[in-house]
């Protein structure tokens, strides 16, 4: 199961609290990656970062390391999905850096963005024209969950990511491409503060366990308060990966 589950957080940095948990030395990146076997980078959201960039950060991790990287709010949000070539093109040349250790690349849609057949397919065919690798997409408009955008997702091969909380009836279950799964926890009730709890932690190793037939992925984004690193570390020792 090792193999295939991957749990993550979104960012790599570390709270006091849990230094001792990791190597004393190296950068935070390397610290962090010396214990956790991915990372899911969102500061490729806000802004871009030199393909050298990316490559400093691939060198700094372990061989199977993998890092899954946020798709530019420029495509999502002020593009909209529509003529978003170009920067596409650049933010797949920028994170080749990674290399082989470039994961899922994640797209996250703004709530006010609903689900526009042709338009989504236009999207997803000029990225699989540039890209081959595993996509995810996190929509959160409530029209994106309904079975004719599953079709669309399975002919594109992007798995649609289970989210917590869920923005719409349905969301917290993964769904789309079947070749990947893929979950964000954002943090519950208080969105990027609650931590999860040893008891629905315990029910998430079990999801995990279930899922693992595939690459799975589990993000905790609850990084407010530093929740998100404590939760991957309770979570991974359940699964028998702490370190």
């Amino acid at each position: 199961m090792k193999g295939n589950v991957r749990i993550a957080v979104a960012g790599w940095s570390v709270p006091k609290d849990c230094a001792s948990r990791f190597p004393a030395a190296g950068s935070h990146l390397g610290r962090y990656a010396q214990v956790m076997r991915a990372v899911e980078i969102n500061s490729s959201f806000y802004r871009a970062h030199r393909r050298r960039t990316y490559e400093r950060w691939a060198a700094a991790a372990p061989p199977d390391f993998s890092f899954a990287v946020k798709i530019p709010r420029e495509i999502s949000h002020r593009r909209r999905l529509v003529d978003a070539r170009e920067p596409l093109l650049r933010f797949l040349d920028e994170t080749a850096g990674l290399g082989e250790k470039r994961g899922p690349l994640l797209l996250q849609l703004p709530p006010s963005l609903p689900f526009r057949d042709a338009q989504a397919a236009a999207f997803f065919e000029t990225a699989r024209a540039l890209y081959d690798g595993d996509m995810v997409c996190e929509p959160r408009h409530p029209s994106w969950f309904a079975p004719l955008v599953e079709a669309t997702l399975q002919t594109f091969r992007v798995a649609r990511v289970g989210a917590d909380p869920p923005p719409a009836p349905g969301a917290d279950d993964p769904a789309g491409w079947r070749g990947l799964v893929y979950l964000r926890l954002h943090g519950s009730p208080k969105t990027y503060y609650s931590a999860y709890g040893e008891e629905r932690l315990r029910a998430l190793a079990v999801v995990l366990t279930r899922a693992a037939a595939v690459p799975t992925w589990c993000v905790f984004d609850n990084t407010a308060e530093g929740e998100a690193i404590r939760d991957a570390l309770r979570l991974a020792s359940l699964l028998g990966e702490a370190p």
